[in-house]
């Protein structure tokens, strides 16, 4: 059974824990070719395997299905995908990606060219804005379509955490797990409940 919602204040374990915040955190994969900013929400408002709604915090989570589990794919599933995912690097991931899709080719698992890595999935559209970067000033951005997009149901972006440049404030991958932030998802079998503390059999922590 999924564990009790836990919010930042209900939960005694984590009184000492920052408020939740909203920031900027780069990314790329190896070579630099993609570069994106994120924006995650830290620490998670609600720390739960199946928050609701969906967009009341940003869900950290590790899936048994072969596509992720073969790809090592580290989910990061952000609040706003229309606002929080701004790709710097390339304009337009349709064309100038790689790209594998599966699940009915719904799911477009993009990877850089050059040096393979994966630093998000996307199903959706796409468009190109002008925004304005914290720290960067104002830059033409791919970012999701916000036109018709329904987080979770017609829509999805994940990006992987492995991606997140290292050694950034606020940013250290080694608390998701020992703080317990992390969702295990039996997608592989589709017969356990998504979980917090320990992957479904066939995934990995």
């Amino acid at each position: 059974m999924a564990a009790p919602c836990k919010s930042q204040e209900s939960n005694p374990a984590s009184n000492a824990s920052p408020t939740p915040s909203r920031r900027p955190y780069k990314g790329s994969c190896h070579c630099g070719r993609t570069q994106y900013v994120a924006y995650l929400t830290l620490p998670p408002p609600i720390i739960h395997a199946k928050p609701e709604p969906r967009t009341s915090t940003i869900r950290l989570r590790k899936c048994n299905c072969t596509t992720c589990h073969k790809m090592s794919f580290f989910h990061v599933r952000l609040m706003s995908s229309s606002d929080d995912f701004l790709l710097l690097s390339p304009l337009d991931p349709f064309k100038d990606l790689s790209d594998y899709t599966c699940f009915e080719a719904q799911i477009h698992w993009f990877f850089c060219g050059k040096c393979g890595v994966r630093c998000f999935n996307l199903t959706g559209e796409g468009e190109v804005r002008d925004v304005e970067i914290e720290g960067q000033g104002r830059k033409k951005v791919w970012t999701v379509k916000r036109e018709g997009w329904v987080e979770g149901e017609v829509s999805y972006l994940s990006i992987n955490a492995a991606t997140l440049e290292a050694d950034q404030e606020g940013l250290d991958l080694r608390e998701w797990t020992e703080k317990g932030w992390i969702a295990y998802l039996d997608t592989k079998n589709e017969v356990g409940e998504d979980r917090l503390g320990k992957p479904h059999p066939g995934g990995m922590y």
